[in-house]
């Protein structure tokens, strides 16, 4: 069973050296809302601070490979890839996809969790003076695949 209680009920880390290594695959979400001017300047490159979506696609895939780091009890993995993407979407909102996959004896949800959450900090961080009024929201995990507990897909 996996629990990250030991017997005396204390938080520890899942061991997880019995597992077998599997392909590992998960896909996380974020949106940052904005106002239509700040995501304007955003896609057209004007912004004083350079290019938003390119520093905040280096901040996710940096979030991915550090979520041990951040998450307690979380294991330190080697990914094998990471993919951000972000997107414009309507006149007042950035989509960010973030995709992880490894071969290994964990899955990988989390540090796609954090690539989006970080991403979309990122955003909120180069434009808050700007637009402090943006809202992060929708963070989730969109599907996963491998390991005992299965694949899972968001309605």
């Amino acid at each position: 069973m996996l629990t990250h209680l030991d017997a005396q009920g204390r938080a520890n880390m899942v061991d997880v050296s019995d597992k077998q290594p599997t392909t590992r695959d998960a896909l996380a979400e974020a949106r940052v809302r904005m106002l239509p001017t700040t995501l304007q300047m955003i896609v057209a490159g004007g912004h004083p601070k350079g290019d938003v979506f390119a520093v905040a696609r280096i901040a996710g895939i940096q979030a991915a490979k550090k979520t041990a780091d951040l998450i307690p009890l979380c294991h330190s993995l080697m990914l094998s890839s990471v993919n951000v993407e972000l997107q414009a979407e309507g006149d007042d909102c950035v989509r960010i996809r973030a995709r992880c996959k490894l071969t290994g004896q964990t899955g990988v949800e989390m540090e796609a969790l954090a690539a989006a959450s970080i991403a979309a900090l990122t955003i909120y961080d180069m434009c808050k003076a700007v637009d402090r009024g943006m809202q992060i929201e929708s963070v989730r995990l969109l599907e996963k695949s491998g390991g005992a507990s299965g694949d899972f897909s968001a309605p």
